[in-house]
């Protein structure tokens, strides 16, 4: 079986095997009509269970023909026009060629006998990444698993700074629409249930800032401790922007730590059009981008950038097999000193790969395009009196429900809306995703796809009313 381990005896097997893959993938590419095939649960799960891994194939070409009846047929793909649902981006080729090499050496980033040229790579993009933020010279951070860890280490380090002696003093102050992860960091922090106070936002879906200002007087008030502000550049469900200035504010007024999760619009880094949309995110202590958002990087590609590069102190532990304390002293470049991780992929390598073939300007141009497309998406939803669009965008994202003209019950008008998500879905024509507003049923384009086009929407919105209505008249029958 060693005929199977990568190295320079088995260097034109790999290079045979990958090619086969990779024309697979480019075949399937080329001839995808659908973003997916509506498959369901029931009919692809006896495909896989019925195969006995003890007994292994011994062939590529025929693992690769096994593959397209399990994965590659039923994927759900993500470079379609007609996929809207999830914050998926399609991907750049550079990326995809970066992850190619970066599986193949396998470096690992946590030190620098591990990775050498790779963690001098991956600090130079976080350097080129906090420029572009803003935060000063003396800005540091590290590249991490996704959004949700890079906001639990930024609150880790605003819990370290805050130096509470009671953990239940603690508290961080988020808008009602923003990521579920400040939520889970506060519960894996050890802060208690009520740690996280929910800020109100208004019908832009922005945090009010006047209510966080009654929020952290009151905080001040009781004696509990401000431990952080969270303030989102691009919430999941609306894409929508907390005023960032005016939060910068705040948090110097109440000495609390201002944390920006931008893991969608970081994008906006790089954008020629508006990039001013995020002013304010360079006061912040700590940020949080998601590249394999809105940079057209593969999965996954993330970072937490911090204003002070002494504040990662508190997620260092030195260990003797792997990053003794001398090697500080030595100079020696070791990653895992600002990481909650240990082993570690070279997912800067894909970024890398990305701007020196693209260039930061060609990632801008291709998230300007989706911003520009929500624009015109929003202007189709408020002219269509089919549907109720709820916010206009600043990203892009939008937000939206099928009223049925002669329905008026808004428990039905939800099951119609429910329906025609999961009929739109069973057809594989397209993909939308669903979310609640007001605890009513929406659905929700995400525009992440720069070949999507205007008249795809117009075709989506269409086959949801079908379905809507298709479902409204049914029901109707069932009721006579």
């Amino acid at each position: 079986m060693r005929s199977h381990l990568l190295n320079d005896t088995t260097a034109e097997t790999y290079r045979r095997s990958v090619t086969e893959g990779i024309e697979r993938v480019a075949a399937k590419l080329a001839t995808t009509t659908r973003p997916f095939t509506g498959v369901g649960v029931d009919a692809l799960s006896p495909r896989i269970d019925a195969i006995d891994l003890d007994k292994p194939l011994l062939d590529t070409t025929a693992v690769l023909d096994e593959l397209e009846d399990v994965y590659l047929r039923d994927a759900v793909y993500f470079h379609h026009p007609r996929y809207l649902a999830h914050l998926n981006c399609p991907v750049v080729i550079p990326a995809v060629l970066g992850e190619a090499v970066l599986s193949a050496v396998n470096s690992s980033l946590d030190t620098w006998d591990q990775s050498a040229g790779g963690t001098l790579i991956e600090r130079k993009l976080i350097d080129w990444t906090t420029a572009r933020i803003g935060l000063g010279p003396v800005a540091d951070g590290v590249f991490t698993s996704g959004g949700t860890q890079s906001n639990l280490q930024a609150l880790l380090l605003a819990r370290e700074e805050a130096k509470a002696d009671n953990l239940a003093e603690l508290r961080i102050f988020a808008s009602e629409v923003s990521h579920f992860s400040v939520k889970k960091s506060a519960k894996l922090l050890g802060l208690g249930a009520d740690a996280v106070v929910s800020v109100p936002v208004g019908a832009d879906k922005r945090m009010q800032t006047v209510a966080l200002a009654r929020e952290l007087e009151r905080c001040e008030r009781e004696g509990l401790v401000p431990m952080a502000v969270v303030a989102t550049a691009g919430t999941t469900d609306f894409g929508s922007i907390d005023p960032l200035p005016e939060i910068a504010e705040l948090c110097e007024q109440y000495g609390a730590w201002m944390h920006v999760d931008a893991a969608y619009g970081c994008g906006l880094l790089a954008s020629l059009k508006y990039r001013d949309r995020i002013e304010g995110i360079e006061r912040a202590d700590s940020v949080t981008v998601d590249y394999h958002k809105s940079f057209f990087q593969p999965v996954s590609s993330s970072a937490v950038l911090v204003r002070d590069a002494a504040t990662l102190r508190h997620a260092t532990y030195h260990a003797e097999y792997l990053n003794p304390r001398r090697m500080v002293q030595e100079r020696i470049p070791n990653q895992v000193d600002k990481s909650l991780q240990t082993t570690r992929r070279f997912d800067a390598l894909k970024l890398w790969m990305t701007l020196r073939v693209m260039g930061a300007d060609g990632i801008g141009e291709l998230f300007d395009e989706v911003c520009d497309l929500a624009a015109e998406g929003w202007k189709l939803l408020a002219a269509d009196p089919r549907f109720d669009v709820v916010v206009e965008p600043s990203l892009s994202t939008l937000v939206f429900r099928y009223i049925p003209a002669a329905v008026t019950d808004p428990a039905e008008i939800d099951r119609a809306n429910l329906y025609a998500r999961k009929a739109l879905f069973a057809s594989g024509d397209a993909v939308v995703a669903g979310t609640k507003v007001g605890g009513r049923h929406y659905l929700k384009f995400t525009l992440l796809n720069p070949e999507t086009t205007v008249e795809d929407m117009s075709v989506v919105l269409d086959l949801i009313a079908g379905h809507a209505e298709q479902y409204l008249g049914e029901s109707l029958d069932r009721a006579s």
